[in-house]
């Protein structure tokens, strides 16, 4: 009998004294009073040790740092734990003793508010729902039923320089429905939340995370009018290959983060890094926001997804100002002022019928005239009730000409995945003042106006941290040639329809000649604007007028301050071979006065979409002296 006892007794003490250790465990605070089933979840996700799951890091955005984790989300009612934030441990056994608690509201039961994580929690743990207050969420599934989600299209309009929110581009996601049609899709976007309009105001803040970003659901023909329409941005849509139940996580993940706020960084936690997390979400095998370095770029992450075999093939939607240029371009000067002046209320759209011109080309004009007078609505210049008389009259004489109303096909330019990388490696020999230098360049972000434009914007430069060491071989000296904070050059063409204003701004640290006839590192701010044309394709004229403050040594006081302007021409003379040759002169007045003038040419040849070689020559004269520049370089984008 007492081996019987014997053998009764011993398999529940070890059961015990393992219970026992885990109460004791430090940073596993169970209760006494714990319900047994929540009290055995608890112990089997510490015995399968789920807080280290990459998945549930996915899910409350841990990242792994020096001291541990930490959450890129920083709204404090995303976590239960108090050290949520912090402890994927403590977030882990908070949410699972808040399965267990019920609130009056369904939506805020955690069953409901966190539905991701109750979801990936009830599959490892075997969660039996009819054990819990509220077995599930049916807001969730009514939400489901109501967008029926057939598959999901990562989404990216183009670049838009005049916007520092958008000078790299924008990512967002589409649901698309069942209906088939993407104009029904529901669009989730992630953005900082600002009512900034000053827009280096924004840049700066949003530098350092001074905004609140916030992911957010609504109808995608809604941002599909504000990229297209008003912004002039054209969109590409990337189709996923997402299955039903990786879309079914994806939405739970985006119910989740709904309301939820992480502060917004200009250069990584932006809009398309966060973006990311859902995908994560969705397919948790790919652990895209490991795979980026510190700085984020929408394009980057395009590249990403495509690279980790989620995208099946993209679609080109042209924006309203590209289908106006488009239809221009097909047109002679004389019809385009026709479509204008029609567009504008100036000439009567039936007196085209009068013309004598051949019939195919009214009908373009007639055309033209609508886009353009549509553009005009939707930058507001019209009231609706003019907007709607001058459009009937439109239609009208549009029906008279005949002929099904034509389809034209914009020919896709190279999508913004197929152009060169980001980062780029210079290295170069040239002379200077008769001096031999080698130098070596890196620059982190993004594009200039001498590389290759396939997948960039025309006319466009984006320098963020560009950096040059130059070394001068007869003397030994290693010198900090140039830093570029910030050099952005926005050259848009005007023309009959379009009117902008092409500008620059530059900020950083660069080499020049000082009044003694040496080279000193001076800091310099360069602002500027003025106008650009189209001359015809391919070759840009612009002419920008230019404000110059430089402090350093080499200067009386060390400061000068001046005025001028700048002038060039900016060609591609082939799909591989672009030349900016220019002339530039400022007038300091204040501080150390004196004339700076500069004239040059720079050539690009492009080797292959990540090589290229470039060749510059420069002749300027400051403080009296003359100096000679030219330099061979070899560049690597990556």
């Amino acid at each position: 009998m007492s081996g019987e006892c014997g053998v009764l007794i011993r398999p529940a003490f070890p059961f015990r004294f393992i219970l026992l250790l885990f109460l004791l465990l430090p940073g596993f605070p169970l209760q006494a009073n714990e319900p047994s089933y929540l009290f055995s979840l608890l112990v089997t996700a510490r015995q399968m040790e789920l807080s280290k799951d990459p998945y549930w890091h996915t899910l409350l955005h841990y990242k792994k740092t020096i001291l541990g984790f930490h959450s890129l989300v920083d709204d404090p009612r995303f976590f239960l734990a108090p050290t949520g934030k912090y402890d994927p441990q403590a977030e882990l056994e908070a949410t699972l003793r808040s399965l267990f608690s019920r609130e009056e509201d369904e939506k805020r039961q955690s069953v409901c508010r966190f539905i991701a994580r109750y979801d990936w929690l009830a599959d490892r743990l075997k969660i039996d729902p009819s054990r819990l207050p509220v077995p599930e969420c049916h807001r969730f599934s009514e939400i489901v039923d109501q967008i029926k989600p057939a598959s999901v299209t990562l989404i990216f309009p183009a670049a838009h320089i005049n916007n520092p929110a958008s000078m790299f581009g924008h990512t967002l996601l589409t649901i698309d429905t069942s209906s088939q049609s993407r104009l029904l899709a529901y669009a989730i976007n992630y953005s900082a939340v600002t009512r900034e309009t000053f827009g280096p105001f924004f840049a700066i803040k949003g530098l350092f995370g001074f905004y609140p970003g916030y992911f957010s659901m609504l109808p995608y023909y809604g941002k599909l009018q504000e990229y297209s329409d008003i912004e002039h941005r054209d969109i590409w849509e990337y189709s996923l290959n997402l299955s039903g139940e990786e879309i079914k996580r994806l939405l739970m993940h985006t119910y989740e983060m709904d309301g939820v706020y992480s502060d917004y960084y200009f250069f990584d936690e932006n809009c398309s890094y966060n973006l990311l997390f859902l995908l994560d979400a969705a397919r948790p095998s790919t652990h895209l926001t490991d795979q980026l370095p510190l700085w984020v770029i929408p394009v980057d992450t395009i590249r990403k997804v495509k690279d980790n075999g989620l995208t099946t093939g993209a679609i080109y939607r042209p924006s309203l100002a590209t289908k106006i240029k488009y239809l221009a371009s097909l047109l002679p000067e004389s019809s385009r002022e026709i479509a204008r002046d029609i567009a504008a209320g100036k000439a009567a759209p039936d007196r085209l019928l009068e013309e004598k011109i051949e019939p195919g080309r009214k009908i373009l004009i007639s055309d033209l005239a609508g886009e353009h007078l549509q553009y005009l609505n939707s930058q507001k210049k019209l009231n609706p009730a003019e907007f709607q008389e001058r459009f009937r009259k439109i239609l009208r004489a549009r029906s008279l000409l005949g002929g099904a109303e034509e389809e034209y096909r914009i020919p896709p330019p190279a999508r913004p995945d197929e152009g060169h990388l980001s980062n780029r490696l210079s290295l170069g020999v040239g002379v200077h003042r008769g001096r031999l230098f080698e130098e070596v360049g890196i620059r982190p972000a993004y594009h200039d106006l001498l590389d290759n434009d396939r997948g960039y914007v025309e006319g466009a430069q984006i320098i963020f941290g560009e950096a040059a060491l130059r070394f001068y071989s007869s003397d030994r000296k290693l010198l900090l040639q140039k830093l570029d904070i910030i050099d952005i050059v926005s050259l848009s063409s005007r023309d009959i329809f379009f009117q902008p204003y092409s500008w620059k701004v530059k900020t950083g640290l660069l080499q020049k000649t000082g009044n003694d006839g040496q080279d000193h590192l001076v800091y310099q701010l360069n602002p500027g604007g003025g106008v650009s044309y189209k001359v015809n394709k391919g070759n840009l004229l612009y002419f920008l007028g230019e404000v110059d403050l430089n402090y350093g040594g080499g200067m009386e006081g060390r400061y000068a301050v001046g005025i001028g302007a700048s002038a060039g021409l900016l060609s591609s003379l082939s799909e591989v071979w672009k030349v900016n040759l220019y002339t530039r002169e400022i007038y300091y007045g204040l501080g150390g006065r004196h004339n700076d003038w500069e004239a040059g040419l720079q050539q690009n040849f492009t080797l292959s979409t990540n090589t290229s070689l470039r060749a510059d020559v420069s002749i300027s004269r400051a403080y009296g002296f003359n100096r000679i520049t030219a330099g061979l370089f070899g560049n690597l984008y990556f």
